[in-house]
């Protein structure tokens, strides 16, 4: 089961590191990780995407209560909140009816066309994991030259 966690914590270096190695040291794995300021000042909010049982849950939330420069945990509720990730795609393309089926299926997916170059076209797109999988998949038969993903990040709703 995936756990979504947010966090609070002191907005200082080496906060990422120690909360990085108490995930090693326990031999839990991050699926991705978001970091950025918050509302709060001098705060930063943390979101991690673990795998695990109820079990794994609760010694993550433990032992991240822990840490001095842990503020607040909260597992966030997949029915009471909003989760989305953002990826930046680059497809190759030379032929104008090839942009021209990329552009459609961009559209299709709410997506973005942030640059053309000569050769290549990059794509915005933000949504959840399968969605962005889904264009992915479909962007695949035109050459994708790099993909860049953010993972997950969420809030609570209300």
């Amino acid at each position: 089961m995936e756990h979504v966690i947010s966090t609070l914590v002191d907005n200082k270096p080496g906060v990422l590191q120690k909360v990085a190695s108490l995930f090693t040291r326990r031999g839990f794995n991050i699926d991705s990780i978001t970091v950025g300021e918050s509302e709060v000042p001098n705060l930063a909010r943390m979101v991690f995407v673990v795998k695990g049982d109820e079990k794994v849950l609760e010694q993550v939330t433990k032992q991240l209560n822990k840490l001095v420069d842990v503020v607040k945990v909260k597992d966030l509720d997949p029915n009471n909140s909003v989760k989305r990730e953002l990826c930046l795609i680059k497809v190759s393309t030379t032929e104008e009816k090839s942009r021209s089926e990329i552009m459609q299926y961009v559209n299709i997916f709410r997506g973005k066309i942030i640059d053309v170059a000569e050769g290549n076209i990059t794509i915005e797109i933000t949504g959840d994991s399968s969605k962005i999988d889904a264009l992915i998949k479909l962007l695949s038969p035109f050459g994708i030259e790099k993909i860049a993903r953010t993972g997950s990040t969420a809030v609570s709703r209300g």
